[in-house]
């Protein structure tokens, strides 16, 4: 299925030429500008698609510097107004927020991006836009909990689930993310006594990322996980039979659609201060926003495209349409700090 996605998001790359140039640049690029630094915490090989895709579009070069997310915000803290990087791309909102409390950041005003992009995906200053979202989704073992036992984070608290829980470490940024969405949802106190609530149901202490919870909660070791969208999907496309089969033990959950819908992330990015070429930039940007770059993102790594229009892949069409919670995604990073002295006052490892 992955091999079916890589050539997906390839061929979408040859419709990218002729359609981007409708949707222009910021201005007129010089030939100085005819080159973008990228510094990116993506790792997926289908960006590949991304990278290749602008070039042919406009002709600019991308030179890139891949590494993890705080250790490249690290990095261009240190480089300062020397700085070669012009587009800083990384995932969680919370990652965007350190490096616009950084000041790293310089605000955009694109008609583009800003006509593309749902304003609750980007900055309102627009220092940082969305590209692609994820949502934290709640799986479970289908041969213990029935359909429907389960329909809100809210839930995972309730003592009935003793024992059952498996979950990322506190420190963890989409279980921050996650957090700061509750606290701004139902305020620190109830956001505290929910996290307290997952301590005591734990199955087992926090360990491995998203897919080992999924991959748990198929060999038994806990009835309830909570995993983003893209790394179910993965698993569901995957050629490895033990991976579909996993998936495919576990039931999925998009919490609170009775209410303000599932919490969703996105990874995005922003033009750095320091930018040498910021039309380069910009333009880049936009070319993100276009209807074949968001093709290639959900395509390639099964991530929901954030511009209306465009439908997302066939394994995250099959999951079913869901409510969405229309929050502000610049929260996530505000809250970032007060979730985890919760999680610290909880004793959530």
């Amino acid at each position: 299925m992955r091999s079916v996605f890589r050539e997906r998001a390839m061929a979408a790359i040859v419709a990218a030429v002729s359609v981007f140039g409708m949707l222009g640049g910021s201005s007129a690029l010089g030939a100085e500008a005819q080159e973008l630094n990228l510094y990116t915490s993506r790792h997926y090989q289908t960006d590949e698609a991304l990278y290749e895709g602008f070039k042919k579009a406009t002709g600019i070069k991308i030179n890139r510097i891949e590494g993890k997310d705080d250790a490249l915000i690290e990095r261009v803290k240190n480089e300062g107004a020397n700085s070669p990087a012009d587009v800083l791309i990384t995932v969680d909102a919370g990652r965007l927020w350190r490096a616009e409390q950084a000041g790293l950041l310089r605000p955009v005003r694109s008609k583009v991006l800003e006509e593309r992009i749902p304003a609750n995906l980007r900055h309102p200053d627009g220092l940082w836009f969305g590209f692609s979202q994820r949502a934290r989704l709640v799986l479970y073992d289908k041969s213990r909990i029935k359909a429907g036992e389960i329909e809100t984070y809210e839930d995972l608290a309730d003592p009935k689930w003793r024992g059952q829980v498996c979950i990322r470490s506190s420190s963890n940024v989409y279980n921050l993310s996650l957090l700061g969405s509750m606290i701004a949802a139902d305020g620190e106190a109830a956001a505290e006594a929910w996290a307290k609530g997952v301590v005591a149901n734990f199955a087992r202490s926090p360990q491995g990322g998203d897919t080992d919870q999924i991959r748990a909660v198929a060999a038994g070791e806990c009835g309830i996980a909570v995993a983003n969208s893209y790394y179910y999907a993965r698993l569901l496309g995957s050629s490895d039979d033990g991976d579909r089969k996993a998936a495919e033990a576990v039931g999925v959950v998009f919490p609170n659609q009775k209410g303000r819908g599932t919490h969703i992330n996105i990874s995005g990015g922003g033009v750095l201060k320091a930018a040498p070429h910021p039309d380069a930039a910009v333009r880049f940007l936009e070319y993100l926003a276009s209807d074949e770059a968001q093709r290639i993102f959900s395509e390639g790594n099964n991530e929901y495209p954030v511009v209306a229009d465009v439908a997302p892949n066939a394994t995250l069409a099959g999951l079913g349409d869901f409510k969405a919670d229309t929050l502000n995604v610049a929260n996530l990073g505000k809250n970032q700090p007060l979730a985890q002295r919760i999680f610290d006052r909880v004793g959530w490892p």
